[in-house]
């Protein structure tokens, strides 16, 4: 039902006249440029606009009285030559600049895009697919690309042709010209009847497109699984369903927008038709020379003509003005709120942190978290633990400040986290979470990502910390050898090892860890706890464990469930209650 209601909302008409505004203003950011490329088009159009009347005076010129004016003849085709020479240069120079301002916009919009990315709410993640997104700034850009290089400079053109053979035409002769008071009239009607057709169908083959990329993308990173769970001729048969359903949206909006050419072509073949009929009529009455007529029908050719070639690409500005839609809609999304006015950032941490009586939820009406309290002193490691779903994750959102509390009080050194300006309190926290993350670079430029000032004797040392020394070292060129693909040449309890090493590196006072050691093993976890404890020492902590034997040590255990503190205590404590964490514990080592 879901992906129904999602499919009927793609197809409600949108506000076309807004997109092509917003994408006229994004070209005028090269102000100069773009007024040039309208001097360029009006100037190379009118040129070739002289031809057919230069045509019909040397037409006129072969029955003169005196017999064939040779002069006249050779004069008027070398000026046509010379016009059509100069529009042809013209609109040479025309389509390279467009290429530059199209160049100019496409860049301007994926800034734009990447920029809002970065800046929206970790919500927009949770609900958007990642493949969509990357099709918007990707795909939809590119096709927003082609129309401007090649669709504009058509429409361009076609508006200067059309008005200046217009007025042509007139001068020749108004009582044929009455002749496109009824086809051009036709003319349009058709095509905007066809657009409220095409328009939504553009739409709904972006939207797909978008689907399949994130099918596609969440399939191959969770390949191995799908082999391990032997399900390969299920997920091939998934992407079947989905690619059909792009490729029928690629077909229905391509069919109904070939429709327009054919159409439009028709009833401008049939213009010609009446306009040769009427112009025989005229000279016969003597009210037109042959001349006259073959100027006539030119100027009816370069009047039909180029609104047949904008139904031709008319297609392709509706699949554009779709892509651009999608474009804007990302880059119109709200971002994260702003930091209040008089926020001020957080110095001289020491690492206090309290949540009072506070109450969250991802849903109205659905809290995940109940009057949650927790007290952590400066230098204190606080365990969270409880069964999945309980809320420990959600806490550590909380705490970052990647979702606000819609109930109670969060406060830093005595500071309320709204006061705070957000890029300051995240950075009082060095985090590792359990999903790590290496960027395309060396080993030791994903190090220092969070402490660029590192020296490198402090890097080896925080590797050592992590126990993450020796196997780079091992690694082909050391701490130089460069990862790729999230690093996929190293294992992922490697990977594990250099973010904790990555989380040593930063000066911060306050630390959390989701899970942070459950890609290594049992001894190397046990190492790791002791030199994280070391150096931690004076710094808050916020473990999130799974494995309880791992945070035995813990200043303080909190037992969540449902959302709620159900036990807090020391390990030793909790297990002389025997109550939830005892049952959990116990349930670990029988």
């Amino acid at each position: 039902m879901t992906q129904k209601n999602d499919a009927q909302r793609a197809r409600k008409p949108r506000n076309t006249k807004g997109t092509i505004l917003r994408l006229m203003q994004t070209m005028m950011h090269d102000y100069a440029l773009f007024i040039l490329a309208l001097a360029l088009t009006l100037v190379g159009n009118l040129l070739a606009l002289v031809g057919p009347s230069l045509a019909g005076e040397a037409i006129d010129a072969i029955g003169a009285p005196g017999g064939i004016a040779w002069e006249i003849i050779i004069r008027k085709c070398v000026l046509m030559l010379i016009c059509y020479a100069l529009s042809a240069v013209l609109t040479y120079l025309l389509s390279l600049l467009m290429i530059h301002i199209s160049r100019g916009v496409v860049y301007r919009m994926r800034e734009q895009a990447f920029d809002r990315l970065m800046r929206m709410p970790v919500g927009y993640y949770d609900r958007h697919p990642s493949g969509d997104i990357i099709s918007r700034i990707s795909y939809d850009v590119d096709t927003v690309n082609t129309s401007l290089s090649n669709d504009i400079v058509q429409i361009l053109s076609t508006i200067v042709t059309v008005v200046g053979s217009l007025g042509f035409m007139i001068a020749i002769s108004p009582k044929l010209l009455t002749v496109f008071c009824v086809t051009v009239p036709l003319s349009i009607y058709a095509a905007r009847r066809r657009a409220t057709v095409t328009k939504p169908l553009f739409r709904e083959r972006s939207r797909k497109l978008g689907e399949l990329n994130s099918m596609v993308e969440e399939q191959l990173s969770g390949l191995t699984t799908l082999r391990a769970y032997c399900r390969e001729d299920a997920s091939i048969e998934k992407f079947d369903v989905i690619n059909e359903e792009a490729v029928e949206a690629y077909y229905q909006s391509e069919y109904e927008g070939s429709v327009v050419g054919p159409l439009v072509n028709f009833i401008n073949n049939l213009s010609l038709a009446l306009v040769s009929v009427f112009g025989a009529l005229l000279f016969c009455a003597g009210q037109m020379t042959i001349g006259s007529i073959s100027s006539f029908i030119l100027y009816s050719r370069k009047f039909s003509g180029p609104i047949n070639e904008a139904a031709n690409v008319f297609a392709e500005l509706q699949s554009a003005l779709a892509a651009a839609e999608r474009i804007f809609a990302l880059i119109d999304e709200p971002i994260e709120t702003e930091d209040a006015p008089d926020a001020h950032a957080l110095d001289d941490v020491d690492g206090h942190v309290e949540l009072e009586h506070v109450t969250f939820g991802y849903e109205p009406g659905q809290p995940i978290l109940h009057d949650f309290c927790v007290d952590a002193k400066p230098g204190r490691l606080i365990a969270v633990v409880g069964p999945t779903g309980a809320g420990k994750t959600t806490l550590i959102s909380l705490l970052m400040r990647f979702y606000d509390a819609q109930q109670g009080d969060i406060r830093v050194d005595g500071n309320d986290v709204h006061a705070l300006t957000r890029d300051s309190l995240r950075a009082s926290y060095a985090m590792v979470l359990q999903e790590t993350w290496l960027f395309h670079g060396t080993v030791y430029e994903n190090l220092i990502y969070g402490n660029e000032h590192a020296t490198r004797e402090q890097v080896i040392a925080a590797a050592k910390a992590a126990h993450a020394d020796g196997f780079i070292r091992r690694l082909p060129q050391g701490y130089d050898t460069l990862l790729t693909d999230d690093g996929a040449n190293i294992s992922k309890g490697q990977k594990q090892l250099l973010t904790i090493a990555r989380a040593m590196l930063l000066n911060s006072r306050m630390v959390i860890l989701d899970e942070a050691t459950s890609n290594v093993d049992t001894r190397v976890e046990k190492l790791i706890q002791k030199a994280m404890r070391n150096l931690m020492a004076g710094k808050t902590c916020f473990v999130i464990a799974h494995r309880l034997s791992t945070i035995e040590s813990a200043d303080e255990i909190l037992v969540v469930d449902h959302g709620e503190i159900v036990e807090h205590g020391t390990h030793q404590e909790l297990m002389a209650r025997k109550g939830f964490y005892y049952n959990m514990y116990r349930a670990q080592f029988e």
